[in-house]
């Protein structure tokens, strides 16, 4: 049976035990459907750092030639990618002559500008360690780029399912204090004392205040900020031009910023450890569990597929079948497929040559 056939029946089967295809990953995408996954994930190998079962990618004698061939296999990625579809890639660079080559950011933009995939966010993964070095003229490497490619301007992203809990306000001897202790007492007070704000524009800006306040005694936001004109430094700009809440401050003397009464989003550096080296058995670059979470839950569909075309020993099927998601794994490996197989259903692997 062929990758084809193999992805149109686990598309439509109920099962979301993990789907395993041995083989290129550029050849087996080929056999997919248009707009057919709805999130990749993946970390690919380096070029030039490691010697991998069965060869692949990385083994370019050039890193040119490492990021034109990868830039072949996003051109048939984007093709498969749902236009609802996200793609999550986490790619370490490499020293030659002394000199880090960015090859990350070559990918990245020649992505963006060849492709026109569309980025939208850099992360920064914070391993907390790197590997030993008896280098002296440079600081440890000891972070990671994950970047999150999207096909359109709009696509699918359930930014409820990653915020962090939030903290309530409360009532205390009879005033109300947000999530993170403001009374507006504070802020009331340098409204009276205001020197930069009219009769008129204070007495708005009381006013707004309460209903602030009244709003958060109810419930219906827990948290805030008050920016009052010469009071608090302003956000992002003073510049009308470039600032909608400058000109509001210019216009009302005030403004205010509210906070996500369902929490707030993780940032774009995230602190993960990597995998324990002693649980690496036989492959030397799982990525761990951790980093495959918030692409997942915030890119992927509850009945969405997630696709890891180097996906080594599976850690992002692990994960998405711990979330309820279908997954397809690809790689090149079989000795790899068969150690990812075991860690999900411990079936035999699918192999596709």
């Amino acid at each position: 049976m062929r990758a084809k056939e193999l992805f149109e029946e686990y598309r439509q089967s109920e099962r979301i035990e993990p789907l395993y295809l041995t083989g290129d990953a550029f050849d087996l995408l080929s056999c997919f459907p248009d707009q057919s996954i709805d999130c990749c994930i993946t970390s690919p190998p380096y070029w030039g750092q490691r010697q991998y079962s069965n060869g692949g990618i990385g083994l370019e004698d050039s890193y040119e030639n490492f990021v034109l061939t990868f830039l072949d296999f996003t051109a048939e990625l984007k093709r498969v990618l749902k236009k609802s579809g996200s793609f999550w890639l986490n790619i370490g660079d490499t020293y030659r002559k002394k000199s880090l080559l960015a090859i990350p950011w070559r990918i990245a933009i020649s992505m963006i500008d060849k492709q026109g995939w569309i980025l939208r966010n850099s992360v920064v993964w914070n391993k907390h360690k790197g590997g030993l070095t008896s280098s002296k003229d440079r600081l440890r490497n000891v972070h990671e780029n994950i970047f999150h490619f999207v096909k359109s301007e709009k696509y699918f992203y359930d930014d409820d399912a990653i915020r962090t809990t939030a903290r309530r306000a409360k009532v205390k001897n009879g005033a109300v204090i947000s999530a993170t202790g403001v009374t507006g007492k504070r802020y009331k007070r340098q409204i009276e004392l205001s020197t930069s704000l009219s009769p008129l524009e204070k007495e708005n800006a009381q006013k707004a205040l309460d209903e602030v306040l009244q709003k958060i005694q109810l419930g219906e936001i827990s948290d805030f900020r008050m920016i009052i004109r010469n009071q608090q430094r302003t956000t992002h700009s003073d510049a009308e031009s470039v600032s909608g809440r400058a000109k509001e401050l210019k216009e009302k003397g005030f403004y205010f910023l509210f906070y996500n009464p369902k929490g707030s989003l993780p940032s774009d550096v995230w602190d993960i450890v990597p995998e324990d080296t002693q649980k690496r058995e036989k492959h030397f670059a799982p990525f761990p569990k951790d980093l495959c979470r918030i692409p997942i839950l915030a890119t992927c569909p509850r009945d969405g597929i997630v696709l890891d075309p180097f996906c080594g020993t599976g850690t992002a099927m692990v994960v998405a079948r711990e979330l309820g998601r279908k997954s397809i794994g690809i790689d090149i490996s079989p000795a790899y497929i068969d150690m990812a197989k075991k860690r999900t259903h411990g079936q035999q692997a699918l192999r596709i040559f």
